[in-house]
């Protein structure tokens, strides 16, 4: 439940606006905003690996748990650092007040930042903490049942009964090395 639910809040939270700014242009001024996707999108692609190293942290046995649910915990890691690094990253709104303006020299001005990368690093600590629970407890969890897996091993066919009607059956029953007779080996 809680990578889940912190993979969820770092999803929604890259999708929020985390800075606002001013530009002026033509002696107006002009707001400016920047959603956390477009200051760095590394915290959504990180939640993302955690959903699916959440998922496969139940489907594998093992090392293989233990693999994934590292991987789990470096992607909560992963999207503290980059949330928190994206939280006073002023470069997205000056890049948009050169664009805006049409001056390659434009700054944003009166910048602020919102509370979201915080929400979105929040959400980071949680996939954190579910990865490194997983890598405490995972195994002692229950595995995925194999009993639907194969062996490597062919399977052995059913020999088709013999229909004593049709000369094809005949010759493929003595093609196998099978007397069609039923008296024993040809």
């Amino acid at each position: 439940m809680c990578g889940a639910l912190g993979a969820a809040v770092a999803l929604l939270a890259s999708r929020q606006r985390w800075a606002e700014g001013t530009t002026t242009v033509a002696g107006g001024v002009f707001p400016l905003t920047a959603k956390g996707s477009e200051v760095t999108g590394v915290p959504a692609a990180l939640a993302i690996v955690g959903l699916a190293a959440l998922v496969a942290v139940f489907a594998v046995r093992r090392s293989g748990r233990l693999l994934v649910a590292a991987l789990l915990a470096l992607s909560g890691a992963g999207t503290v650092a980059a949330a928190l690094s994206g939280a006073s990253d002023g470069g997205v709104l000056d890049e948009k007040a050169a664009q805006t303006s049409g001056v390659t020299a434009a700054t944003a001005a009166s910048l602020s930042h919102t509370a979201w990368p915080y929400v979105a690093a929040a959400g980071g600590v949680l996939l954190l903490l579910a990865g490194l629970l997983a890598l405490r407890y995972g195994r002692l969890w229950p595995a995925m049942s194999g009993r639907y897996e194969r062996s490597g091993a062919p399977r052995p066919r059913a020999a088709k009964p013999l229909d004593p009607d049709r000369p094809e059956d005949l010759w493929k029953a003595l093609d196998r090395g099978e007397d069609p007779t039923g008296a024993g080996p040809a």
